[in-house]
């Protein structure tokens, strides 16, 4: 098969070395010590990032991530997601260690079937940056790095006896961390499964590490489509220009990208905040695909909404932003039930054909069904 060759790059090297995403891995802070040194910690942020450092969940903050932090404002968006609190130590009703039940549907090691259609395939415990928030925390980097080739087996293994798996998501920690040969060794794997008909790679890499979006990665993965990105955006400072270059280059290479939003108190919980994320994303042909209710998971609850703000976010932002703009909101079911989407509800009435709306305008308006139409309940006729 030949490849064509890819664009340069739109971002240049600013200081040599800041472009590689290795040597931004490299040189990420991982201690209490080296975020006090790098920004002016409120006392909560102290004692966090020291709890944190003691055994709770790692961190792990590339200069890149920390060029998009206010040093100054404990309010920073970016700062809210990746900097450690001392809040992530006191329990909320409803907290669960494994929210989506995980562990509970795990199939083959690293396998989990929540669905008759689909798997996700867990590849690492590593990612380019520790969001305070991520559903799963009580293995991310917690030092098991990349699966075992026997690992893989036995979840590839258990894919090629159950045909019934049409889609398969690739996940972690972070699958695009992993080096390039690794990686486009286990998506070929995958890709050889007759009866898998899509695979999803399902990264942060885009938002927190664009460096890593290298023309060597695209190159790989081309050959083995139809390959879906799904990126994970959560405010428009994370859509700055070396992640927009990246956006821009995954798609000029033929991948299609969608993007799922975690709602986060504080961070991205008003209407102007994502309308402004959706519309940078879709300029840069990334379609926003969920707003996701965040997880339960333990030690979040200080970052998490209720779902009517969901709800209410959702309603606000109808009409105002187009269809292809307007993700769905969904709550994944603690337990590992599925999924579930959550819309605004703009229906008033419906009886003897006649469905009341009230518009996204305010003004309310009747539709009538067609006279003599079946009911939902009537049998369907002759096809």
């Amino acid at each position: 098969m030949t490849v064509q060759p890819l664009p340069e790059r739109a971002v240049a090297a600013v200081v040599p070395g800041e472009d590689d995403w290795r040597w931004q891995l490299r040189r990420a802070i991982r201690t209490a010590g080296g975020l006090e040194r790098a920004l002016a910690l409120t006392e909560a942020e102290r004692d966090g990032a020291i709890a944190a450092e003691r055994g709770g969940f790692p961190i792990l903050i590339t200069p890149y991530l920390l060029s998009l932090v206010d040093p100054h404002d404990p309010g920073c968006p970016i700062r809210r997601q990746f900097v450690p609190d001392i809040r992530e130590a006191i329990p909320t009703p409803g907290d669960r260690r494994d929210p989506l039940g995980e562990e509970e549907h795990e199939v083959a090691p690293g396998l989990i079937r929540r669905y008759p259609d689909r798997a996700l395939l867990l590849l690492s415990d590593r990612c380019a940056g520790h969001c305070r928030f991520c559903t799963r925390r009580r293995w991310v980097g917690r030092g098991g790095g990349v699966a075992s080739r026997a690992r893989l087996a036995a979840a590839l293994t258990y894919l090629t006896r159950h045909p019934e798996v049409k889609d398969v998501i690739l996940s972690g920690g972070d699958p695009l961390v992993m080096s390039t040969p690794r990686l486009a060794a286990v998506v070929a794997s995958v890709r050889r499964i007759e009866s898998v008909e899509t695979i999803r790679l399902a990264t942060r890499v885009p938002a927190v590490l664009p460096q890593r979006v290298t023309d060597e990665l695209l190159v790989a993965l081309r050959p083995l489509q139809p390959l879906w990105l799904m990126t994970h955006f959560n405010h428009p400072r994370e859509l700055g220009a070396e992640a927009q270059a990246a956006c821009r280059r995954l798609a000029d290479a033929g991948f299609p990208v969608m993007n799922q939003t975690v709602l986060l108190r504080g961070v991205n919980d008003r209407a102007s905040v994502l309308i402004e994320l959706f519309r940078g994303l879709v300029r840069e042909r990334v379609r926003p695909y969920y707003l996701l209710q965040m997880d339960p998971v333990c030690g979040t609850g200080h970052l998490r909404t209720p779902i009517e703000v969901g709800r209410r976010l959702l309603e606000e932002l109808q009409g105002r932003l187009s269809g292809i703009a307007t993700p769905r909101f969904v709550v994944d079911t603690p337990g590992g039930h599925g999924k579930v989407p959550v819309a605004p509800d703009f229906v008033l009435s419906a009886s003897d054909g006649v469905t009341r709306f009230r518009a996204p305008d305010g003004v309310v308006v009747d539709y009538l069904d067609p006279a003599g139409a079946a009911r939902l309940d009537s049998p369907p006729g002759p096809r």
